[in-house]
């Protein structure tokens, strides 16, 4: 088995942004895509500013906000048939509020069991155990099987019958970003006995990354269009803005 119990017990990511540059037509306020000569919007007087610029220039920091103002999103893994091989990648972020720690865990590698829920990604080494999850108790009726190859941060769910706990890499500091890989030589999802679908957990209130998926067989996980959205309300308000403009 891949991974043995210890006695040992446990004891927002910050994004920083830089300064924010801003391009613009000097000559003429009502052309503006694309944004041309850059200047700092922390060094610029907006009193020297005219009124008429002053709206797409506000756009302009709405827009680019919009773009690299994300936080990070909740870990999700996917697994994927590539060739000959059934390869698992990982990536996001965890909120620890609202999981109780459980002890800590030695963990031997990468590895799945689906008709228990298991599933465990990252290289060799020491993780600690969170309990109050809640979602699937499996996701196939698949054995055990433990993975060829394996890298990257610990991260995974252990099986239902010992409470399903989840488990991540020791100290980790909760919002920290995380991420993680692991292959499965010459093998199937049949082979394996997982069943493909999206499959969640959840814990907490429903603050943000209190909840981890697994996608079985690629499919992407949907964020309700958000950023879509945002953009296209954006470039609305932008062409009534030329309108009112008279551009």
């Amino acid at each position: 088995m891949f991974l043995t119990i210890s006695a040992r017990f446990y004891s927002f990511r910050s994004l920083k942004i830089g300064t924010i540059f801003l391009s613009f037509y000097r000559a003429n306020a009502c052309n503006t895509w694309p944004y041309i000569g850059v200047i700092s919007a922390s060094n610029m007087g907006m009193k020297a500013l005219p009124k008429k610029r002053l709206p797409l220039i506000l756009f302009g920091i709405a827009v680019t906000l919009l773009f690299f103002v994300q936080p990070a999103q909740a870990f999700t893994i996917t697994l994927e048939q590539v060739g000959a091989n059934v390869v698992a990648n990982g990536s996001g972020a965890i909120n620890l509020t609202g999981l109780t720690p459980a002890g800590g865990a030695a963990i031997g590698g990468g590895g799945i069991e689906a008709s228990a829920g298991q599933i465990i990604t990252g290289s060799p080494g020491s993780a600690t155990a969170y309990t109050g999850l809640n979602g699937p108790t499996s996701f196939g009726s698949g054995g055990l099987f433990n993975a060829s190859t394996s890298s990257g941060d610990l991260f995974g769910r252990f099986p239902t019958q010992f409470g399903g706990p989840l488990l991540v890499p020791f100290l980790y500091t909760s919002g920290d970003p995380l991420t993680n890989s692991m292959t499965f030589d010459n093998a199937t999802f049949a082979s394996l006995g997982v069943t493909p679908g999206t499959y969640e957990w959840t814990w907490g209130t429903g603050l943000p990354n209190q909840n981890f998926t697994l996608i079985i067989g690629g499919a992407g996980v949907p964020d309700g269009g958000t950023t879509v959205s945002l953009l296209g309300f954006g470039l609305l308000g932008l062409a009534a803005l030329r309108r009112k403009l008279g551009c």
